[in-house]
């Protein structure tokens, strides 16, 4: 709007109001409103601002409106399955790695008069002690005593949904030795020492596998391994042969050794079937490494290197890989690569020492 057509406004303005004020009457509503939509025409016209009816404004359609409801709900019902499933699977392991524990503890450890490690065997040592006294203190309200503040310590650091249902296994093995009763298979101490030792360790795994645990000594493993990245199954067993010696000055030491074999059987059964904090090197042949590392970066979080090569055979222009990842993620790593490009080469081996910073997927 032009200032010669602004001024014009305001000189018409204020004759009305003048003339109004002759015949002795105050200016009207309406003309006071007419004057505002004056003033604010005249601002829009002076910033160069154009008022856009509403009418123009671009709505959604009821239609589009409910699909996009329906797809985040439907999204979010995903999510809950997937929640759901993964509950299920830790609860199932959970329970059969209770069942398994307190079968070990009645049918082998009891019999054969040994020591489990970990907080079950100061539980077992501390019932046996107060037994001698004529006193009882069960080995199922032992092992909540002395669980459950170290759970609350190592939270911190382990996930609150893994430590809430490693002490559910905890209480599970406490009231399944209360109601449940499992007769000896054997009277040999030598094959209570190997099957029970075996299954004791069987049990701690599948704990794992269902990302919980057994609690106790766990516990301590798991937090120091998420902090240092390696596993200390071979520290926690010499710190259980400590509880073995003082379990063979009181108890006699013929079964403080089979309380040792027992241990390391377990150990060794844990060692060999869990292999979270194991690493390997990936070493990948391709043609396609661009849509390879792109395809790798979106889903894992290790870092990864190219090199040029040239084939030996074919003379083509080839690009070779390497990564460092953890062993539970193998799988799915060549699965994702194989997808990029089925033709790649894929060489896996152990990696013994590592040195530099590592990506630890969290327990969840």
């Amino acid at each position: 709007m032009s200032s010669g057509n602004t001024d014009q406004n305001r000189r018409e303005v204020s004759e009305v109001d003048l003339n109004k004020k002759s015949d002795g009457a105050e200016p009207s509503l309406e003309m006071e409103e007419q004057e505002e939509a004056a003033l604010m025409k005249e601002q829009a016209g002076e910033t160069g601002q154009e008022q856009i009816p509403t009418d123009d404004i671009p709505q959604a359609e009821p239609g589009e409106i409910a699909k996009r409801a329906q797809e985040i709900k439907d999204k979010a019902v995903q999510i809950q399955k997937r929640k759901a499933v993964r509950n299920l699977i830790t609860f199932s392991a959970v329970l059969i790695s209770a069942i398994l524990q307190a079968f070990v503890i009645q049918a082998f450890i009891r019999p054969a008069e040994l020591l489990s490690g970990g907080f079950t065997g100061i539980a077992i040592l501390i019932d046996m002690l107060t037994s001698t006294f004529g006193r009882s203190f069960p080995t199922s309200l032992g092992m909540l005593a002395i669980n459950i503040p170290v759970a609350f310590i190592c939270s911190r650091s382990i996930s609150v949904r893994f430590t809430a249902f490693s002490l559910f296994q905890v209480f599970l093995t406490s009231g399944f030795l209360q109601f449940l009763h499992f007769e000896p298979l054997f009277d040999d101490p030598v094959l209570n020492v190997i099957f029970g030792g075996f299954l004791m360790g069987i049990s701690i795994v599948i704990a794992l596998k269902g990302n919980a645990s057994s609690g106790g000594t766990d516990f301590i493993a798991l937090y120091v391994s998420n902090k240092t990245g390696r596993s200390i199954w071979g520290q926690v067993f010499i710190g259980n042969c400590v509880l073995y010696c003082i379990f063979g000055m009181l108890f006699g030491w013929m079964n403080a050794a089979y309380s040792i074999l027992f241990q390391f059987i377990s150990t060794k059964t844990i060692s060999t079937f869990h292999h979270r904090f194991d690493r390997v090197t990936l070493q990948i042949t391709t043609e396609k490494a661009d849509e390879m590392m792109d395809a790798y970066i979106k889903v894992c979080q290790h870092g990864i290197s190219c090199v040029e090569a040239v084939g030996g055979y074919s003379r083509k222009r080839m690009y070779v890989l390497h990564t460092v990842i953890s062993s539970y993620e193998v799988d799915d790593i060549i699965r994702l690569m194989r997808e990029v490009d089925p033709h790649v080469i894929i060489n896996v081996f152990k990696t013994e020492q590592f040195y530099g910073k590592f990506y630890h997927a969290p327990m969840e």
